[in-house]
């Protein structure tokens, strides 16, 4: 009879003991442990089992649970007597910073406070132990809502040498999401502030402390050394390229196929290889995502479980804020093909807004691309990426449909008058959508209203390419005739016409008086440049394909094509 599956439970103890499905990965203490790293940083997408995998930890080392060999009796690691001797044996401080998610240093800053509160509030035996002197006692006092900066970032080094006194042996401690904190930091601004706070924290904690045995970090990405980690110079960084700890996140292929066998779905595994399968850590291929197998085997049907376990804030910023060029590899991504890039897993967050290619490091980091092949080159070596699965697909085309929800203008509509060639309509849709949301693709550094309004247009047509990817092939910025196109709708099936789109920006150097002189130029582009070409090539006839220019000053914007512009200067 297959197990019962719990949806959320992150509790070894709480697995265990109900009974629960869980797949024994206890193999990843034994490799942690004999692996005798100081500080151990360990980078996985997020519901990879991280938490998990942290409670395991700590039930098993600490003193805490010294009665609870049931908990392990089942399992890998308790085959070697050596690890049954460590079992219930250290002083272990565990916290997550999963919820530190707040939208202002001040905020965040008082969950982190809050956080260490009840930390503390769970050793407060030590207190009235005889084995501390009064100085150490009050280490407890100082641990409130207003403590300074100084008493926090020394936190987790007072607790350690409390705990070392009190039980005789160095402490383990597991942080978890260490890097929630930071993204939530970058993402609304105030990124300084929280660096400077967590760089001393963890300096004091996993560097400076002579009372640390081994640390175990958790997180979603690696945050460059010189952020936040320049005085750490013994911590083991394992990304998702490291051949360490490949197993110990994530579901196998031979653990699902044996999942599906125990559930009686077998007839279900190719599907499942295609919606959440993928994944790949250090050399072993064929990881699938566990958080949606789980849920796959609690409600027995396909669905983007993972993406919706988070807003994809940092993603969706990143990609929405784009250059054109980004949006235009995305949506290559979206319509099923690789693209080629360098990649870094070193994430510099302060440098985001400086170096756009970092998005494609953070979407590896984050789980939502894959790599197919690596070339060597003379400098650096290229990464040929793609999207990791089916989920991940659907979870692009919801996120950017999301960026238009803020509107009162049903985007579709545009669509629906685009395929139609109702020019009118076009017009209308366009400039009520491009009035209410053309600044939220600025970036702030580079307002897209003064120096780069196609911006918003690039980011409109992706927009467009989630809805209209099983009619249209939709490609930007490529050679056909006697020069580059900036988007082209090549149609996938009979009865739609090919569509040519050319952006311009009014230029009063050029003598373009009105948006009519400008979109009379970029309709004379289409034609004088032959960007029809490839499309005649591949038998479609000239009379199948509508050609618009988009003319556009600020955030007024005029659409015409031919005809629409006869009756335009006649007017």
């Amino acid at each position: 009879m297959a197990r019962t599956v719990s949806i959320g439970c992150q509790d070894f103890r709480d697995l265990i003991d109900g009974n629960y499905f869980y797949i024994d990965k206890t193999s990843f203490i034994k490799e942690w442990w004999e692996n005798g790293d100081s500080v151990t940083l360990i980078t996985r997408p997020r519901r990879f089992g991280k938490t998990l995998a942290m409670s395991m930890t700590e039930q098993f080392f600490s003193v805490k649970y010294k009665e609870r060999q049931d908990l392990f009796e089942k399992f890998f690691i308790w085959k070697e007597e050596k690890y049954r001797v460590l079992h219930g044996t250290y002083p272990v401080v565990f916290l997550s910073f999963a919820s530190v998610k707040s939208p202002s240093y001040a905020a965040a800053r008082e969950s982190l406070a809050l956080l260490l509160i009840d930390l503390y509030s769970g050793f407060d035996f030590l207190r009235t132990s005889s084995i501390l002197n009064n100085t150490e006692k009050e280490y407890f006092n100082q641990i409130n809502i207003s403590m300074s900066d100084s008493v926090m970032q020394i936190s987790l080094k007072w607790l350690s040498c409390c705990l070392y006194k009190y039980y005789g042996k160095k402490v383990i401690i597991l942080l978890d999401e260490y890097d929630t904190p930071l993204q939530e930091a970058w993402v609304h601004g105030f990124w300084d502030e929280m660096v400077n706070l967590t760089r001393g924290l963890f300096n004091s904690a996993f560097k400076t402390n002579p009372y640390l045995e081994r640390a175990i970090m958790t997180g979603i990405t690696r945050v460059s050394k010189e952020s936040i980690f320049s005085d750490l110079n013994n911590l083991t960084i394992i990304t998702t390229a490291t051949k360490m700890y490949e197993t110990s996140f994530g579901f196998t292929q031979d653990e699902v196929l044996n999942i599906l066998e125990e559930f009686k779905l077998q007839d279900k595994k190719e599907e499942v290889k295609r919606w959440y399968d993928g994944f790949t850590f250090g050399e072993i291929k064929n990881i699938y995502n566990p958080w949606s197998i789980i849920n796959f085997l609690k409600h027995k049907n396909f669905d983007t479980y993972w993406a919706n376990t988070s807003s994809n804030n940092l993603i969706s910023k990143l990609t929405k804020e784009s250059s054109p060029d980004i949006k235009i590899m995305v949506a290559d991504l979206i319509n099923g093909k690789t693209i080629s890039t360098e990649l870094d897993e070193q994430i510099t967050f302060n440098h985001l807004d400086e170096d756009e290619s970092s998005i494609w490091t953070l979407l590896l980091a984050s789980g939502y691309l894959k790599i197919d092949s690596v070339q060597n080159g003379e400098y650096s070596k290229l990464y040929s990426v793609s999207l990791t699965n089916y989920e991940v697909l659907r979870t692009f085309r919801k996120m950017i449909s999301g960026w238009f929800k803020n509107t009162s203008v049903n985007y579709n509509n545009f669509i629906k008058a685009l395929v139609a060639g109702d020019v009118k309509k076009m017009n209308n849709y366009m400039n009520k959508v491009a009035l209410q949301t053309f600044s939220s693709f600025d970036t702030g550094n580079k307002p897209s209203e003064n120096t780069e309004p196609e911006r918003f247009y690039h980011g409109f047509i992706l927009g467009m390419s989630v809805v209209l990817n099983d009619i249209y092939v939709i490609t930007s910025n490529r050679e056909s005739g006697l020069g580059r196109y900036d988007v082209m709708f090549e149609p996938l099936k009979k009865g739609f016409n090919a569509i040519i789109i050319e952006f311009k920006v009014i230029d009063y150097g050029e003598s373009e008086k009105t948006l009519i002189n400008t979109v009379c130029h970029a309709l004379q582009q289409i034609k004088e440049k032959h960007y029809t070409a490839s499309l005649v090539a591949k038998g479609i006839p000239e009379e199948k394909i509508k050609k618009y220019g988009f003319a556009f000053k600020g955030k007024e914007v005029l659409i015409a094509d031919s005809n629409y512009l006869k009756e335009l200067k006649k007017s």
